[in-house]
């Protein structure tokens, strides 16, 4: 009787390959991911509450899909800001760079950031609505905010009428931030109390660059544009 042969032990099989994506398709899921926590952070009630899990779902993939592009939820919502202060600052400087004179250029800067605010209220209040914790969103990340603050502050003070001229740099920067404040109080109040029956934007403008410029609201008016 031949001797029993022994069986031969059954081959693993190989893990399978992991799939590349297609060229180009990894770009596309990052700007679908940041499309999605920039219209969550724009929707959203209460939008320091946004989660990883939350951006995958609207995009429709698991949240390990992210790290392969935002190690993390600050480092997505971060670059969301980035985008959104360079999309403003790129509008202000774009509308004052026509400007003639100093006031046509502040009314210039000063309506391009009332109108991209009250046109986008979401994204406005991603930027400005205070949220952010700031273990999420550190405050060197609004860097960029602080930037358009000095372009108005120094427009300010070039455009003011010679009784509002301001001595000193701090009190240009004041006069400049009491400035920035109306008009984040204009675009808010208008944003959230839409039933008011405001009178037009622009006469608002008007009239809010006149009180911290000393100048003829029909000066202002003109340099709309």
């Amino acid at each position: 009787m031949a001797p029993e042969e022994k069986a031969e032990p059954e081959e693993k099989a190989a893990p399978a390959a992991r799939r590349r994506n297609p060229r180009g398709q990894g770009q596309v899921l990052r700007a679908q991911l940041v499309d999605a926590a920039a219209k969550l952070l724009a929707t959203l009630d209460q939008p320091e509450t946004l989660t990883l899990r939350q951006v995958a779902r609207e995009v429709g993939v698991a949240p390990a899909s992210i790290y392969g592009h935002f190690p993390d939820l600050g480092a997505l919502v971060q670059y969301v800001l980035r985008l959104r202060y360079d999309e403003l600052a790129r509008l202000m400087e774009e509308a004052a760079r026509p400007a003639r004179d100093p006031l046509a250029e502040l009314v210039a800067r000063c309506a391009a950031y009332v109108r991209w605010g009250v046109g986008q209220p979401g994204p406005y209040r991603t930027l400005f609505g205070g949220r952010m914790p700031a273990d999420l969103v550190p405050r060197s990340e609004h860097g960029a905010g602080a930037e358009m603050l000095g372009a108005v502050i120094d427009a300010l003070a070039a455009a003011a009428a010679p009784d509002r001229v301001r001595a000193t740099q701090e009190q240009r920067w004041q006069a400049g931030l009491l400035l920035w404040t109306a008009m984040h109080g204009l675009i808010s109040l208008y944003n959230d109390h839409g039933t008011i029956p405001w009178p037009p934007l622009d006469d608002l403008i008007t009239e809010l660059l006149a009180l911290h410029t000393g100048r003829p609201e029909a000066e202002i008016a003109a340099a709309l544009p």
